[in-house]
C-alpha cells in the first residue's frame, strides 16, 4: 500500500495544479452555454421569419384560390401608427385604390347608352326634353323615356284591346321600288294571328314639337302558317308599315311610337334607323342570327370562320348574340375592335326565358319558337343595312358560299348575275346556292390520320370530304340577298319582296355552292341521311385554294389572343 500510495503521489498533479484545472474547466463551460445562447437567438429569429414568410404564403395561395390575388405581392402585416423597414404601412395614412375618375354627366351618359341601345332615341330625348308644347297645339306629348314599357332590355311594350306588341326596331324605307313611298316599318312580335286592332305611329321630327299622325297600314306577318306554331297567344313576328305624309316627304324621323288612339300617350318610343353608306356602298355583309352556344367553346372554329369570309370578300360580319362560350366572346371582341365584325346583344321578348342555360336548354326544345325569334335579327339585319351593301347573305357559323371557279365573291357575283340575265332579263330579289354537307366522320373514314401539312385546329381546311349528293334544290340553300327589293326575310328565301313576287336564281354548282359543316344531316334528313349523304362521299379541296392565307391569318389571330404558349393564361380553359 505504501508502494501504491508513492506511485499515485507521482502520477497526480499537486493540489494548485488541480484548481487550476478546475477554474479551467468551469470557464469553457461557461462559454459554450454562452455561445449556445447566442446562436439558439439566431435560430429562434430564423424560425419566426419562415413562419411569417410561410403565413403569407399561404395567405397569398388562399388569394389567389379565391381569386382575390393582386399584382401577385405578398402581404404584409399592419401596424396601427407605424412605418418600419419591412413594408408595413400606416393605415390611418393609406389610401386605398379606387376607381376616382369624375362622375359622368347626363350628356355623357347618354352618349354612352346609345351604343348599346340603338333602337332607343336616347340622344333626341335628352337634347330635346326640356322643350315645352303649347297646351292647344298637341293632343299629346313626346313620350319621357322614364315613361317607356321596357322588356328584356331591347324590347319596348303596348297594351292594346287585341293583343300585346313588343316592338324592336324602327327603320325608314325610302327604296325606289317602294310603293307606299317613303315608310316607317316596325320590327316586332305581336301574340295574334292576322291582327286586327287599328293602331296609329306617332312620328317624331327634329324640327317640330309635335308629332305627326299616320295609320299603320299594314302588318306583315314574317312566317308561313304551314311550318306551325299558328296559335292564337304565341309571339308572331311581324313588320308593320306607317307611311310619311307627302308633307314630310324627304325628312327623316327622329323616333316613332306606336298607339291604339292617336292621343294615347306612348309606351313605346323607337329610334328610327336611316344608315346610309359612308362614302361608296359596300359590296358585302353577311347577318348571323342570335347565338347561342353557352357551353360550347367554338372559338377556334369562329376565328377561321371569319378568316375564311374576309379572304373570299364579306366587308363586314353583323353578329346578334343571346349567350355564348367567353371565349369566343374574346373573338368578337378582336374582330370587332378591327372592324371586321359587329355584335349586337339581343334577347328574347316577354315571358320567354332570358336567364342563362335555361334560355338555352328552351330553345333547344321550343324549335318553332327558336326560329319565329331568329327572324327579328335577320330582318333587323337587313334593314339596318340596306343602303349599305350590294348583297346581304344570311349564314350561320358553319356555313360558306363556296366559289368553284372564281377567287372571290365579287367575281363570282359577276357571272351569276350575268348568267341570270341571260335566262330571264330581270334583277332578282335572291341568288340560291345548293346545300352539301361536310360531315365530321367522312376525314375520319379517308384519312385518318389527317392532313399533316394543315394544323389540326383547321376545321375547315382540314374537313374536305363531302357528300357527293346536294340536297334538293330549294331545299336548305341559302342567298345572296338584294337589298333594293328583299321586304321581309326568312332563314333561307325571301318571304316577301318590292314590287310584287319575289324572284330567286339558283345558281349552278359549277358556279358555287353552300358548304355546310355538320356532324350530323338536320332533324327533318335524319332517316335518309346515312343512305342520301353519309354513304357516297368524295373529296373537294375547294377550299384549299385560300389555304395559306387561312393558316396564316387564323394563327396570328389565335395566337394574338392568347390561345398558345405563354399567353394562354387568359384562355378560359
Amino acid at each position: 500500500m505504501a508502494i501504491l500510495g508513492q506511485t499515485l503521489a507521482r502520477v497526480l498533479p499537486s493540489r494548485p495544479c488541480r484548481r487550476t484545472l478546475g477554474l479551467i474547466t468551469i470557464w469553457t463551460c461557461f462559454c459554450w452555454v454562452v455561445f449556445r445562447v447566442s446562436n439558439d437567438d439566431h435560430l429562434l429569429t430564423s424560425y419566426y421569419q419562415a413562419e411569417k414568410v410561410n403565413m403569407n404564403t399561404r395567405e397569398l395561395l388562399g388569394r389567389i384560390m379565391t381569386g382575390k390575388a393582386e399584382n401577385n405581392t405578398m402581404s404584409t402585416p399592419v401596424t396601427v401608427g407605424s412605418t418600419t423597414e419591412s413594408g408595413e404601412f400606416n393605415i390611418l395614412e393609406a389610401v386605398p385604390y379606387i376607381d376616382r375618375s369624375p362622375k359622368l354627366s347626363e350628356a355623357d351618359l347618354v352618349k354612352k347608352l346609345q351604343p348599346q341601345m340603338p333602337n332607343l332615341p336616347i340622344v333626341y330625348w335628352q337634347e330635346n326634353k326640356k322643350k315645352k308644347v303649347n297646351k292647344n297645339s298637341s293632343c299629346t306629348k313626346y313620350p319621357d323615356i322614364y315613361d317607356l314599357h321596357f322588356n328584356n332590355k331591347y324590347w319596348q311594350v303596348m297594351e292594346t284591346s287585341n293583343g300585346t306588341f313588343h316592338l324592336y326596331g324602327a327603320y325608314l324605307d325610302v327604296r325606289s321600288k317602294n310603293r307606299l313611298g317613303p315608310t316607317v316599318r316596325i320590327l316586332g312580335m305581336i301574340n295574334r294571328l292576322e291582327p286586327k286592332v287599328k293602331t296609329f305611329c306617332q312620328l317624331w321630327f327634329s324640327d317640330s314639337k309635335e308629332p305627326v299622325f299616320s295609320k299603320v297600314l299594314e302588318y306583315k306577318y314574317i312566317w308561313y302558317k304551314k311550318w306551325g306554331n299558328y296559335k292564337q297567344g304565341l309571339f308572331q313576328p311581324y313588320l308593320l308599315a306607317c307611311q310619311l305624309p307627302k308633307t314630310h316627304w324627304g325628312k327623316a324621323p327622329a323616333s316613332v311610337s306606336i298607339v291604339e288612339n292617336q292621343c294615347d300617350t306612348a309606351t313605346i318610343n323607337l329610334r328610327v334607323i336611316h344608315n346610309k353608306p359612308e362614302g361608296e356602298k359596300k359590296k358585302f355583309a353577311v347577318c348571323v342570327k342570335g347565338m347561342d352556344f353557352p357551353d360550347d367553346d367554338l372559338s377556334v372554329r369562329l376565328v377561321e370562320w371569319i378568316e375564311l369570309l374576309n379572304t373570299l370578300g364579306a366587308d363586314k360580319i353583323f353578329l346578334y348574340n343571346l349567350e355564348v362560350h367567353p371565349n369566343v366572346t374574346k373573338v368578337l371582341d378582336h374582330y370587332s375592335s378591327l372592324g371586321l365584325v359587329d355584335v349586337t346583344p339581343i334577347s328574347l321578348p316577354g315571358y320567354q326565358p332570358n336567364l342563362p342555360v335555361l334560355q338555352h336548354m328552351y330553345l333547344k326544345s321550343k324549335l318553332n319558337n327558336k326560329r319565329q325569334n331568329e327572324l327579328i335579327p335577320y330582318n333587323d339585319c337587313l334593314y339596318r343595312n340596306m343602303y349599305r351593301y350590294e348583297y346581304i347573305a344570311l349564314l350561320d357559323i358553319d356555313e360558306v358560299i363556296m366559289p368553284i371557279k372564281h377567287n372571290n365573291w365579287a367575281d363570282m357575283m359577276k357571272e351569276v348575275i350575268t348568267t341570270s340575265m341571260k335566262v330571264k332579263n330581270e334583277t332578282r330579289a335572291s341568288w340560291n346556292f345548293r346545300n352539301v354537307y361536310f360531315m365530321d366522320e367522312m376525314l375520319d373514314l379517308h384519312e385518318p390520320d389527317h392532313f399533316k401539312d394543315i394544323p389540326p385546329y383547321l376545321h375547315m381546311m382540314q374537313h374536305v370530304y363531302r357528300s357527293a349528293n346536294y340536297t334538293k334544290p330549294g331545299q336548305y340553300v341559302k342567298c345572296f340577298h338584294n337589298p333594293e327589293k328583299a321586304l321581309i326575310l326568312h332563314n333561307h328565301f325571301p318571304l316577301g319582296c318590292l314590287g310584287g313576287v319575289c324572284t330567286s336564281y339558283p345558281v349552278d354548282t359549277s358556279l358555287a355552292h353552300l358548304q355546310h359543316y355538320r356532324q350530323d344531316c338536320v332533324s327533318t334528313l335524319k332517316k335518309s341521311c346515312k343512305n342520301d349523304f353519309k354513304s357516297v362521299s368524295v373529296k373537294d379541296t375547294t377550299i384549299w385554294r385560300w389555304k395559306d392565307a387561312v393558316i396564316q391569318r387564323t394563327t396570328e389571330a389565335l395566337s394574338k389572343l392568347g390561345f398558345f404558349g405563354s399567353n394562354s393564361d387568359n384562355v378560359v380553359r
